[in-house]
């Protein structure tokens, strides 16, 4: 892609208005804390506390929006208390300009580095750095500092408060991702109607096991719906799967296909329903028609060996869905347990170290943003216009460790400051409101901004240009800029923050290859621990195995089936590879470079082989020799030397991929072609394993017709 082309595709996207569904309740509660602290602190402190404590109540009211599994009240905390540390300092500093630069670039490099533990974390430091250019203006001493940063987390002390005492939907964002997982799947069951080898995104289960993620206190208080839904839903895709492929199986047409299209549309409804109710918190009403088709007598006529035992295993995990959507039963008394702030640091310092590489984007954008910030903040003061901070704030708001969105939001934030900053000077030339009129308006800006935050960053600029305005104006501050002075001030920023993208950038395209490298090495894995369950279903000599053994015949439960954890690591290990290369896809399709090993077609084939090598090691698992016999367990000992002659064959082909050549797989077609139906009896293994040849193959070819490769066999 051209940069012309590169710029207009990220300018379209910045300026773009997402049609999302909006949460006018928890906006007004976030204003009303917003409005209760800055009023009370204009009343009892005068104007200069009250705009230190309406930022720290509007940075802890913007945290608890952030899209975050943790308790609302806890963002809140967290953004009001690292905002007042950062603010202190900044105050402290803020009367001499080299000591306040060198605090500001390493303050800047760090809230670069924070994005290495999760975006939530970065919005907020980058949020930190923003403030304290606007609050570091406001004259003080350094005992005055320490009571602005006391006020500043007294606002999101406040917050916090708010969201306890007047919760709207709780566990509403724990209930959206459990909803959209269900919903996805019941998409899929009526896509498997039309296609029986359609594909799944996996990125809601993803989400919802995220989201399932609690302390053992919000366990306790979880709701019933809540529980053990995730991991029912995570075993139906498996089922939906098995039951429409005709590899394993019914035919492509005929009497037991339309019975088996009859229950991939029941076991769409199903979801549906399940999905509204979890959402909603209501009770889950099934139609009585999908009902009746998934109870229908006439099953055992049409449908036989696998296909049927798909179906009963769907039909039992159906009603465990719907039950536990009611409330009435839970399918999993367990939980998945989340650590708390102070245990997450460790982790959080783990992984900003191993961002301390050449290489890095991570750290490529923290030496970028701090440069930046460094550079706007010096050309911001040595300009003539005045409160030259808007241009540092500009290059923190918006600079982000890809491409696409830096460039995106810096358009987004041009046009939005022109429109905000154009109205909220145009009102303060007509109408020349006091303190106590501009911060009411200020308020109503915020509101604003929070009701409109999730559709778009070019809708959210425009309140929060008009906010900082009237804001400042509260305290006396601003008034003398006109529109063009802070427009250009921001249009500086902005072209600061893709010109040092385009400085020193940190593509990914050139890596795309190595992001489809780690994808076939997880997939690899997880075909090969599916292999050796074959082979070895139940190890005696592993005690780690004894919760996951086959129980006998006449106490197993089909709805319930055990999932061997070292196949389930592998399984997410697989899935995180795969949102890993499709997010990286995204991000490398505005970039303008391109790579000389994968085009965009090449990408996309490669991807979709090894979407259909994943589904086909999935389709394998489903019908693990613990889950479909009723008489003990037949191992498959031929499943042993197909999955260590796959890890190493997976491991040669990662090393071609990386080393730009087209991986070879003769290793596989020799010990597969040699299997007869003597050697391994299983249907369902035997035509799985061809279809996982024929997946990985399909890589291969895609490989071959990209740019300048090779075979890996060749010198």
């Amino acid at each position: 892609m051209s940069w012309l082309r590169a710029l207009k595709e990220t300018a379209r996207s910045g300026l773009k208005i997402e049609r999302q569904r909006l949460e006018p309740l928890i906006a007004a509660r976030a204003a009303a804390g917003l409005a209760l602290v800055f009023g009370a602190a204009l009343v009892l402190f005068g104007p200069a506390v009250a705009v230190s404590s309406a930022f720290g109540a509007f940075q802890a009211a913007i945290a608890t929006f952030q899209r975050s599994w943790r308790p609302r009240p806890v963002l809140a905390l967290f953004s009001g208390a690292t905002l007042a540390v950062s603010t202190f300092l900044g105050y402290v500093t803020g009367a001499h300009i080299a000591l306040f630069l060198a605090l500001l670039t390493l303050w800047t490099f760090l809230a670069g580095l924070s994005w290495a533990v999760g975006p939530t974390v970065g919005i907020i430091a980058s949020s930190n750095v923003a403030i304290m250019l606007v609050t570091v203006t406001l004259p003080t001493s350094v005992a005055a500092a320490a009571g602005h940063a006391a006020v500043i987390a007294a606002g999101g002390i406040a917050q916090a408060l708010l969201v306890v005492i007047f919760p709207v939907r709780r566990w509403g964002a724990q209930r959206d991702a459990l909803a959209d997982a269900l919903a996805a799947e019941a998409d899929y069951a009526r896509r498997l109607r039309r296609d029986p080898t359609a594909a799944f995104d996996p990125a809601p289960l993803m989400q919802a096991r995220s989201a399932a993620a609690v302390t053992p206190r919000e366990a306790r208080r979880r709701p019933a719906e809540l529980h053990g839904t995730r991991g029912v839903a995570e075993r139906i895709r498996p089922v939906l799967a098995s039951l429409a492929d005709p590899a394993v199986g019914v035919p492509d047409e005929g009497p037991a296909r339309d019975r088996v299209r009859e229950l991939l549309d029941a076991a769409g409804t199903v979801l549906d329903t399940a999905a509204h109710a979890v959402r909603h918190g209501e009770a889950a009403a099934v139609p009585a028609a999908a009902a009746a088709a998934l109870r229908t007598p006439d099953s055992g006529a049409l449908l036989s060996g696998p296909p049927r035992r798909a179906a009963l295993r769907l039909t039992a995990l159906l009603d465990d869905v719907v039950a536990t959507a009611r409330g009435a039963g839970t399918a999993d008394s367990g939980h998945r347990t989340r650590q708390g702030l102070l245990r997450l640091l460790p982790v959080a310092l783990r992984a900003v170290r191993g961002e301390l590489r050449p290489g890095s984007p991570v750290l490529r954008h923290a030496i970028r943003s701090s440069a930046v910030v460094a550079a706007g903040y010096l050309l911001g003061t040595a300009l003539p216009f005045g409160h030259g901070y808007w241009a540092p704030l500009t290059a923190v708001m918006v600079m982000r460790p890809d491409f696409s969105q830096t460039y995106g939001r810096s358009v987004a934030r041009l046009c939005g400051t022109l429109v905000g900053v154009g109205a909220a000077t145009a009102v303060v030339r007509a109408a020349d409101p006091g303190s106590y009129v501009s911060a009411g308006i200020a308020v109503l800006c915020a509101f604003g901004m929070f009701l409109v935050m999730r559709t778009g960053y070019a809708a959210a600029s425009v309140f929060i240009s008009a906010y900082v305005v009237f804001l400042l104006g509260t305290g006396g501050e601003d008034w003398d800029q006109t529109v063009p002075q802070r427009v250009l001030l921001t249009l500086l920023g902005g072209l600061l923050a893709m010109l040092a993208y385009a400085v020193y950038p940190a593509w990914e395209t050139p890596r795309l290859h190595h992001r489809l490298a780690d994808w076939l090495l997880a997939d690899g894995r997880y075909a090969a621990a599916v292999l050796d369950r074959y082979a070895d279903p139940a190890d005696p000599a592993d005690p780690a195995d004894l919760p996951n053994r086959a129980v006998p015949a006449d106490r197993a439960d089909p709805a319930h089936p055990p999932r061997p954890d070292d196949v389930r690591q592998a399984l997410l290990a697989s899935r995180d590879a795969r949102i890993a290369w499709r997010e990286a896809l995204e991000k490398a399709r505005y970039e303008p470079v391109r790579s000389r090993v994968l085009s965009r077609d090449t990408a996309e084939e490669a991807g979709r082989a090894l979407a259909q090598a994943g589904r086909v090691a999935m389709l394998i698992e489903a019908h693990l020799p613990e889950y479909r016999t009723g008489h003990g367990i037949e191992p498959v000992p031929a499943a042993a030397a197909l999955a260590e002659v796959l890890r190493h064959a997976t491991e040669d082909a990662v090393v071609a991929i990386r080393e730009h050549r087209v991986p070879d797989w003769d290793a596989l077609h020799e010990v597969v072609d040699r299997w007869g139906t003597k050697e391994a009896a299983d249907a369902v293994l035997r035509g799985g394993a061809v279809q996982l040849l024929a997946a990985l193959d399909a890589l291969a070819a895609a490989l071959a017709a990209g740019p300048g490769r090779g075979r890996a066999a060749d010198p």
